[in-house]
């Protein structure tokens, strides 16, 4: 076996995050400047003794700052993070309230809600594209080139 795939792995969680606007559904989609520039869907890795959802739940609001309401099972996307093995599982979630106005941070520069067929062009990593097409059943859109 190849030593990285021997490794322990990363384990993280995130979400799907949903609500609706005056113009239908939109996703939440983050733009993270320290990893070279990359829109992705709020995510994180997991601490000793937390709870999947909770993961999910605490990266969220953190990167996001909207409180999540999971309302199912996503699903899960599976790669190597800089040689190591990363699984991270996502659910389906739902804005609690009312969004707040963005503030970046550290690790999240902009957040962008966006029709589901304008998240899957715009996401980084086909994982995540495909995870959304497969949710969402959309056909209009192509995944984003993978590399």
């Amino acid at each position: 076996m190849p030593k990285e795939l021997d490794a322990e792995v990363i384990e993280a969680a995130g979400g799907i995050v949903e609500r609706e606007t005056s113009k239908g559904r939109r996703i939440a989609v983050i733009y993270r400047e320290r990893y070279g520039g990359e829109w992705g869907l709020p995510k994180g890795k997991r601490k000793a003794g937390e709870s999947w959802q909770k993961t999910a739940q605490r990266e969220v609001e953190e990167e996001t700052g909207v409180i999540p309401m999971i309302v199912g099972i996503a699903g899960a996307t599976a790669y190597l993070a800089a040689g190591v093995p990363k699984l991270v599982l996502y659910w389906r979630m739902r804005v609690r309230g009312k969004t707040p106005p963005f503030t970046p941070n550290k690790e999240v520069t902009k957040v962008t809600w966006l029709a589901a067929a304008d998240a899957i062009e715009r996401l980084s990593h086909p994982q995540e594209a495909e995870l959304l097409r497969r949710l969402f059943r959309t056909t209009r859109c192509k995944l984003p080139p993978s590399g």
